[in-house]
């Protein structure tokens, strides 16, 4: 399979990696100063660039005809605009906040944990998230998924960085040196405190999911999700 690299930072040299040791070709390493020259040759792009340039990085891949894996936070307020470019296209497109295949499980059992939780209302639910000093947008799109998972599930209604009202989930974003990521999510009352959490030693869980979604995806269209590609749960989108 030919692989087209939307960014080249490190994320983008630990995939570009797997891919190789998987067999496969990377065709273009786009950067911030390069151009798209060589698109046309790929099988499928894998967008792990910044939030700036992810909106145009999906868009030229559909008018190219090249399906698109996007592993980039903080521009998902076009999330819909692409949804729908994606299908004027006829393109084949996977967004996910992130594409660790044990954070795909953690996205099922936290909503189930929210189900189960639900209707017991001495307990209150909040979250951590910490990740490396170079992540540009607060919360991460991890921790964003994780909120929607409870609010879909709860009587939850909204999510915040501040200090929580009423039917908010407030969420802790911690930036601190070398940390991939860790999401923690905590319901506590008066007398306990029930925690799930998880913990990423590496980027190679993020680079390894990438992959395999691309693998997934080539000569597929439609817009699809992880748990299509693991074949896990139902769709709960953002």
């Amino acid at each position: 399979m030919k692989i087209a690299l939307l960014g080249y930072g490190k994320m983008g040299k630990v995939i570009e990696r797997i891919a190789l040791e998987r067999g496969h070709e990377i065709v273009l390493r786009k950067d911030h100063d390069s151009d798209y020259t060589g698109l046309e040759n790929a099988d499928v792009a894998i967008d792990f660039s910044v939030p700036t340039a992810a909106v145009s990085n999906i868009s030229t891949c559909f008018a190219t005809n090249i399906p698109v894996v996007s592993g980039t936070t903080g521009w998902l307020e076009h999330y819909e605009e692409m949804v729908a470019l994606c299908k004027e296209k006829n393109g084949g497109f996977i967004y996910a906040s992130n594409f660790s295949l044990g954070v795909n499980i953690f996205f099922e059992l936290n909503s189930y944990l929210a189900k189960m939780m639900a209707n017991l209302e001495q307990y209150t639910v909040s979250m951590e998230e910490i990740h490396h000093t170079q992540k540009l947008d607060a919360p991460s799109g991890t921790a964003i998924s994780l909120a929607n998972g409870i609010i879909a599930n709860s009587a939850y209604t909204n999510w915040t960085l501040e200090e929580a009202k009423a039917n908010e989930i407030h969420i802790e974003a911690k930036r601190i040196e070398n940390v991939p990521g860790t999401h923690s999510v905590f319901y506590d009352s008066e007398v306990d405190q029930i925690e799930i959490k998880h913990t990423a030693h590496s980027r190679e869980g993020f680079a390894l999911g990438a992959v395999i979604a691309a693998e997934w995806l080539q000569g597929k269209k439609g817009t699809f999700t992880m748990k299509d590609v693991l074949n896990i749960g139902s769709s709960v989108m953002r």
